[in-house]
């Protein structure tokens, strides 16, 4: 994510807070920043590892975190991926559109994108009277490390 967009990001931060009657906090605008420009998934542990890492001036407890990750996705800034009793893992709402396989031993995420299947979804909406507003689509299985760690 280059500057141009980390801008406009805390920007639409700034106006949602304002919409809601709801304080800019430069704690807010942190953990949206890490999300917005890290590649992998995090957990709030692991935002809280960073921000201890990147920003030890912040002074941000995991509750803050957690609250303020919960709103960032209310408001459409962050989306997660939830793992049940596990948690979330968490993404900016940056990047273009992407599904994801989900290892269910590991954890590990992987993004994709594929233009038939996206154009396949689409053909069954139209051909059920539905027009898709967002979708999300989310394989769970095991990458090729576990496979092997289960063969051997």
């Amino acid at each position: 994510m280059n500057n141009n967009d980390n801008i406009a990001a805390i920007d639409d931060l700034k106006v949602v807070l304002k919409n809601k009657g709801m304080k800019y906090t430069e704690q807010r605008a942190v953990i949206l920043q890490i999300l917005l420009n890290m590649k992998e998934h995090l957990n709030a542990e692991e935002v809280l590892e960073i921000v201890k890492k990147k920003y030890p001036e912040q002074k941000i407890g995991i509750a803050t975190i957690y609250r303020t990750l919960n709103f960032l996705e209310e408001v459409n800034l962050i989306s997660s991926i939830s793992f049940g009793k596990d948690g979330k893992k968490y993404e900016g709402n940056n990047s273009h559109h992407h599904d994801h396989l989900i290892c269910t031993s590991c954890g590990k995420i992987v993004e994709f994108f594929d233009e038939c299947i996206e154009n396949k979804q689409e053909d069954i909406a139209s051909r059920n009277g539905f027009k898709i507003s967002d979708h999300t689509m989310q394989i769970f299985g095991l990458c090729s490390k576990c496979q092997e760690k289960n063969q051997n």
